[in-house]
């Protein structure tokens, strides 16, 4: 998350207690996120319209076990459990990929398409990793309304990482089907980007 923290939203005096007793962990493009206690983070929104779209997504996605839970929230926070972890981008830095975490990934865009997501996406950043190798999903954006048939942002993101072909090569074993779309789709993608 970068540090830009240059702006000020009104909030009820529960909030700001909270936010006393609280520690900052990050700030990125939509708000500021801070530890609480009992394992619970709070994000504070810039804008009112992209809290509302995040926890309507919380709120669709509450039973699967790669999202955390929501606790509160209000016009412009969202209160939820904490993602322990790793972030997935660093963790394959330091780790490299594994066959069990291209599994657990391509687990989880199955679970996008079974929530009858339509952007069937997510960055490497918004992943993190467990100690057991399970998956969490932090910081969900426009799922149901921009649509992306295949993981565009996280097969760029595993690209960077030099360990595209690895995941790749498990997705093949698990089905050459969405093998071929998602090969096709990102080499399509690749050579756009290079114009």
């Amino acid at each position: 998350m970068n540090e830009n923290r240059d702006y000020y939203i009104q909030l009820n005096s529960r909030v700001e207690k909270m936010l006393r007793t609280s520690e900052f962990l990050g700030s990125g493009h939509n708000g500021i996120v801070y530890m609480l206690p009992n394992q619970r983070v709070i994000k504070i929104f810039k804008d009112k319209k992209i809290c509302g779209k995040e926890y309507d997504i919380f709120i669709k996605t509450r039973r699967s076990k790669y999202f955390p839970k929501i606790y509160e929230h209000g016009d412009y926070f969202i209160v939820r459990d904490y993602a322990s972890g790793e972030r997935l981008d660093k963790y394959i830095k330091k780790y490299g990929i594994t066959k069990e975490i291209s599994h657990n990934i391509i687990d989880l865009i199955e679970e996008f398409r079974k929530l009858k997501f339509k952007r069937l996406d997510i960055r490497c950043k918004d992943l993190y990793l467990k100690e057991d190798l399970s998956i969490t999903v932090i910081d969900p954006k426009n799922n149901y309304s921009k649509k992306v048939i295949y993981p565009r942002h996280l097969m760029k993101g595993l690209n960077n990482l030099g360990v595209l072909d690895e995941f790749l090569s498990v997705v093949n074993e698990v089905d050459s089907e969405v093998y071929e779309l998602w090969n096709f789709n990102f080499k399509q993608y690749l050579e756009k980007s290079i114009k």
